[in-house]
C-alpha cells in the first residue's frame, strides 16, 4: 500500500495499491449501484455543502472563492478528518 491519499472517481475501479477507501460526496453517485462500490466509508458531512455546490456551479472564475469556503467547512468537521486519518492510519497508511 502506498503512504499517500489518492483521489479517484467513484467511477474507477479500486486498485491492488488502495487501501482505506472513502467516498467523499452528498449525494451517491449516478448509476453506481451500492453493492458494486468498493469503499470503507460514505462521508457524506466533510463533502462540499449543498449551498457551496450550487453557488459554484463549476464556474472556473469562482474557484479561489470556492476553496476557501471548502477548507472553512472542513474545519467546522476537523473531528471527522481526525477519525479518518485515524482509520487510514490503522490500516498501516500514513
Amino acid at each position: 500500500m502506498s503512504p499517500r491519499v489518492w483521489l479517484r472517481r467513484a467511477y474507477e475501479p479500486p486498485t491492488r495499491n488502495d487501501g482505506y477507501r472513502v467516498l467523499v460526496d452528498r449525494i451517491w453517485p449516478r448509476g453506481v449501484p451500492k453493492e458494486e462500490i468498493q469503499i470503507d466509508e460514505w462521508c457524506r458531512n466533510i463533502a462540499p455543502s449543498n449551498a457551496l455546490r450550487h453557488w459554484f456551479d463549476h464556474e472556473p472564475s469562482r474557484w479561489a472563492h470556492f476553496c476557501e469556503q471548502y477548507r472553512a467547512e472542513l474545519d467546522e468537521n476537523a473531528e471527522v478528518l481526525a477519525t479518518i486519518v485515524e482509520r487510514t492510519r490503522s490500516c498501516g497508511i500514513d
